[in-house]
């Protein structure tokens, strides 16, 4: 009776430091062999964009309370408020002034959006490529946009430098500084929308491209259609959003009734 030896079945490592480089500089490669993963490779870039952005929250934490002692974070036309008004208006700026307000929700609201975000965009973008005849799963989209990521990563610690040496908040986010200026619902929407749109986002985007088409079995065409009309939607909603709390926030305040 003949024994059948098997070969040793090769596991990968939960914690690929290799790939990190390897996704930014040598990606069409490192992404092949991420897309031939079977088990979830996700955690490791996702721990990473977890830091930079507490550390980008870290680095805006000093930086805002400074704008908020100075008085910079008034609202425009406040000195045509009346004196209950900017007592209302300086009583609610000093309470949004406290370590809660600084760090903590922006601290969970970065962390909410870097994993939530990340299994939207993947059920998303998975969706789009199936529509489309992509042969992937659910779980190398999850590997997929997770490590496609990693430029953002890059931003967060750009603007946590940018922070840190120049004092001040960023006024004008990726390609803002376009947008028609005004007080308009579309100059504000626009405004939004191009303060998303950065080289990192583009990055995002090309990597997310490569992986697709090599993990789906597409043609590039394909697989650049289900990049666009993925991140297309995400940034328009991510837009609104921003669009919403803009208007919010430029609401006139009224006195109350009692």
């Amino acid at each position: 009776m003949t024994e059948v030896v098997l070969p040793p079945v090769e596991t990968t490592r939960r914690f690929r430091f290799d790939w990190v480089l390897g996704v930014l500089f040598r990606p069409r490669r490192t992404l092949a062999q991420i897309m031939t993963q079977t088990t979830g490779v996700w955690l490791l870039p996702l721990l990473i964009l977890t830091l930079t952005a507490l550390l980008q929250v870290a680095a805006a934490g000093p930086v805002k309370q400074a704008a908020a002692v100075s008085g910079q974070t008034v609202p425009p036309m406040f000195e045509y408020y009346t004196p209950e008004q900017q007592a209302q208006m300086l009583q609610a700026l000093e309470a949004t002034s406290g370590p809660v307000f600084i760090y903590v929700f922006p601290a969970l609201g970065s962390v909410s959006a870097i994993w939530i975000g990340w299994l939207a965009v993947s059920g998303l973008m998975h969706l789009i490529l199936t529509l489309l005849g992509g042969r992937g799963d659910t779980g190398s989209a999850l590997n997929l946009v997770a490590w496609a990521s990693l430029p953002l990563a890059i931003r967060d610690l750009v603007r946590a430098g940018s922070l840190v040496f120049g004092k001040r908040l960023i006024e004008n986010p990726g390609l803002s500084g376009f947008a028609p200026t005004g007080d308009s619902d579309l100059a504000l929407f626009l405004i939004a929308l191009l303060g998303l749109v950065d080289i990192y986002v583009i990055w995002q985007g090309i990597l997310l491209v490569i992986g697709a088409r090599s993990g789906n079995g597409i043609s590039i065409a394909k697989a650049l259609s289900a990049v666009l009309i993925t991140l297309l939607l995400v940034l328009l909603f991510q837009a609104l959003v921003g669009f919403g709390i803009a208007k919010l926030s430029s609401l006139t305040i009224i006195r109350p009734f009692f």
